[in-house]
């Protein structure tokens, strides 16, 4: 991939000075693409995430090798808010919107570091052209919000920031079957209309498959397979131990010894 808008060098994160998580990371997002990260529970994807977002202090971690470079600007260490300013936004697991503001509070809140105010405000309007619901209610508590229109309220509330690059952990995640496919159709629309680019992890592979153009799987804190959405979609390893097509996918993903995976992928 030739000049990626974003690319992770051998990235290497520590937590507490002691627990190494990422262990020599290394990926690439193209301008304008949808990329995948996939991975079991403590693969390091959502460490990953924060990585890139500026957010590791929280939980006393530090990027400790490597490079994390956008837009041709290494960034790795700068704060959580300067990210924002240059165009990264992370929506966090579980939504995380400010339960006793309003739904507009809410997205204005989203452009706290935009200085066209204006602008900003005029990008109230697009994001009730994605979200027609949130206009409906955007004097309601956010807190009173179903689970879908809090998801949809957290997309929103990273469009009033204007992103180049929208970061996801988990958008499907104790959502209803239909509201998922929802969401997903309007990342998508995000995608094509606006051309931000989108770093995805998501446990329903086959739902971020179908979505993305790329894709990563993480195990232990670095990549072990990597290729198109559509090869890692034929790939016999991923459609047993993430897309149920398996012998052990029969079952789940998760039920299947760790070292056997690992295993087979890094041999």
């Amino acid at each position: 991939m030739s000049d990626p808008l974003l690319r992770l060098n051998n990235i290497e994160v520590l937590y507490d000075d002691v627990i190494l998580v990422l262990r020599g990371l290394s990926l690439e997002v193209g301008e304008g693409r949808i990329a995948a990260l996939l991975g079991s529970n403590g693969a390091g994807k959502t460490t990953t995430l924060k990585a890139i977002s500026g957010l590791l202090h929280v939980e006393d971690g530090e990027v400790t090798d490597g490079t994390i470079v956008f837009d041709g600007e290494e960034i790795q260490g700068t704060d959580a808010h300067r990210i924002v300013e240059k165009g990264i936004f992370q929506v966090l697991e579980g939504r995380r919107v400010f339960e006793h503001l309003t739904v507009r509070e809410n997205l204005v809140a989203g452009a706290y570091t935009r200085r066209d105010r204006k602008g900003a405000e005029a990008d109230l309007g697009k994001v009730f052209h994605y979200f027609p619901a949130l206009a409906d209610r955007r004097g309601q508590i956010a807190g009173h919000l179903s689970g879908g229109e809090q998801q949809m309220l957290a997309l929103g509330r990273a469009l009033m920031a204007s992103p180049r690059m929208m970061l996801l952990e988990e958008p499907s995640l104790g959502l209803a079957p239909v509201l998922v496919e929802s969401i997903f159709e309007i990342i998508a629309r995000i995608n094509r209309e606006e051309g931000t680019t989108v770093l995805l992890v998501e446990q329903n592979a086959r739902l971020a498959l179908s979505l993305a153009d790329y894709g990563y799987v993480m195990e232990g804190g670095r990549v072990v397979l990597e290729g198109t959405a559509a090869e890692l979609r034929a790939n016999e390893d991923v459609k047993e131990f993430y897309l149920g097509l398996g012998e052990a996918g029969r079952r789940s993903y998760r039920d299947v010894k760790h070292y056997r995976r690992r295993k087979r992928w890094l041999s």
